[in-house]
């Protein structure tokens, strides 16, 4: 399974592919930038719907992480107070 670290590390190696800072991207998303750092890092895993948000915008085929059987936080799971996802599987 893939866990935390790795999604993070293919984020961040897909944007900075494409020559994207952290700032720029996360605010074209409308997320923070430690949010993102955060999820780069592999502190916090993205909700699906910004998963699918952060796949489309940086081209990373999603059918790649579902054959790696990825789990994610299911939309609702974050904390509204900091707008961030726990790192857990399912």
């Amino acid at each position: 399974m893939l866990d935390g670290k790795k999604l993070g590390a293919l984020i961040q190696s897909k944007r900075k592919e494409q020559h994207l800072k952290q700032t720029e991207m996360a605010e074209a998303l409308g997320l923070s930038r430690t949010y993102l750092s955060d999820i780069e890092n592999g502190r916090y895993l993205p909700s699906t719907k910004t998963l699918s948000k952060i796949a489309i915008f940086i081209n990373l085929d999603l059918n790649v992480l579902k054959m790696t059987e990825i789990q994610v936080i299911e939309e609702g799971g974050y904390d509204r107070a900091t707008g961030a996802c726990r790192s857990k599987a399912l």
